[in-house]
């Protein structure tokens, strides 16, 4: 088993800088372990940009498990800000996936970026939006077609950079050869359905695939800053698993 991925970010149309981060922010291929990660600073925040940069370099460069390596980037970005006071109330999501060559893949998450599944033609959310709204439909008093519409669709109940004893939702599936593994900032999902992503994940290579999202993103409007990684799951060309 090989993973083939790519990862892309952009400013989109609307904001003045990115405050997106993204690792690894270079394409390429491993039969050995993966670590995938995206982080959505804060828009409004002070220091957004900082805390997105401060989160995905100590959660991959921490030991562990994506769980801690959260906890880790959590505590990183509370530690800078103890240290330069005038970034005090900057936050970010992240969304954590690390793939073994086994197939095991564990997700860890905080926030509203996103981590889904393509599989045997099945497009899955593999994570749950810290939101109000997505409280809200969870409750039953509102409709996921209006979520995606609410003026408070923005608003997030969970993130990193406010506060010690962090709650990380983490997940484990086991992925297959010609699956497909996607993570992105809400700049892509509150921009492109979910059917559409699903239709451009269907077929190409990872790098047309990461592209095609965030011109998807663009051409809707740009509202936010968008950043996608794309990783697919293909036969080791040594061992033809």
């Amino acid at each position: 088993m090989r993973f083939v991925w790519a990862s892309g970010s952009d400013t989109g149309h609307r904001r003045p800088k990115n405050e997106d981060s993204i690792h690894p922010e270079h394409d390429g291929r491993t039969s050995g372990e993966l670590l995938v990660a995206v982080a959505d600073g804060l828009g409004g925040h002070r220091g957004g940009e900082v805390a997105s940069s401060v989160a995905i370099e100590a959660a991959v460069g921490a030991p562990g498990t994506p769980e801690e390596r959260v906890r880790v980037a959590n505590n990183a970005i509370l530690e800078e800000v103890l240290e330069k006071p005038r970034l005090a109330g900057m936050g970010t999501t992240l969304t954590l996936a690390e793939l073994r060559p086994d197939g095991v893949v564990t997700l860890a998450h905080v926030g509203d970026s996103r981590a889904y599944w393509w599989h045997a033609g099945r497009f899955k959310q593999l994570t749950v939006d810290h939101t109000f709204v997505q409280e809200e439909v969870d409750a039953g008093r509102l409709e996921p077609a209006q979520a995606r519409s609410h003026p408070e669709r923005s608003v997030l109940t969970r993130a990193l950079g406010f506060g010690h004893g962090l709650e990380v939702d983490g997940a484990r599936l086991k992925v297959s050869v010609g699956d497909r593994l996607l993570l992105c900032s809400d700049g892509l999902t509150s921009m492109v359905r979910d059917d559409r992503i699903a239709r451009i994940l269907e077929s190409g290579a990872p790098s047309e695939m990461v592209w095609a999202l965030i011109e998807a993103a663009n051409r809707s409007g740009g509202l936010d800053n968008v950043s996608v990684i794309v990783v697919a799951i293909t036969e080791d060309e040594a061992s033809g698993d």
